[in-house]
């Protein structure tokens, strides 16, 4: 299953992992995980969820009966690009517009809007396509930061997979 919410990038990595901190090793209800992640990192509620999600879409939390739970530790960073692109929502797309030659985040969102779900379209029709571009945004950084795209002064281009290792 791949998830929508993607908080936004940080400086490092650091960030991250202090979301992953905050979720706790005993199930604790989504709720509670929600308000520990927020407080960890100072954002509201809603924020502590998107990151409570995006720590799950990369394998760092999971959701059980009770609630949701931290697992382990010991990823690199090679796992976390790979989940990332594949249980991401929009990542793997991302990605796919990008090239050897820099390209604009407008360039990027021009090819990633088909992907946008109707629904959403439909929900927001004033507001869709901002909210859809502020997404690409952040997908385009978290991938600057998992090391498969780079930023230049010009946009952002993909990184060969040999040279993101």
């Amino acid at each position: 299953m791949r998830r929508k919410p993607v908080p936004p990038a940080p400086d490092s990595l650091d960030r991250l992992w202090n979301a992953h901190a905050a979720v706790p090793l005993i199930p604790g209800s989504e709720d509670d995980c929600c308000g520990r992640v927020a407080e960890r990192l100072d954002v509201t509620p809603d924020e502590g969820r998107d990151w409570l999600v995006f720590c799950q879409s990369l394998g760092l939390a999971r959701e059980v009966s009770r609630g949701f739970e931290r697992v382990r530790d010991d990823w690199q960073q090679e796992e976390l690009k790979d989940a990332f692109v594949e249980r991401v929502f929009g990542a793997r797309e991302v990605l796919d517009a990008l090239g050897d030659e820099p390209r604009s985040t407008g360039d990027v969102f021009e090819a990633f809007e088909p992907t946008v779900p109707r629904w959403e379209r439909h929900r927001d029709p004033d507001g869709w396509e901002s909210r859809w571009q502020t997404r690409v945004e952040r997908l385009l950084d978290w991938a600057v930061l998992f090391g498969v795209a780079e930023r230049n002064d010009d946009g952002y281009v993909a990184v060969e997979p040999n040279e993101s290792e």
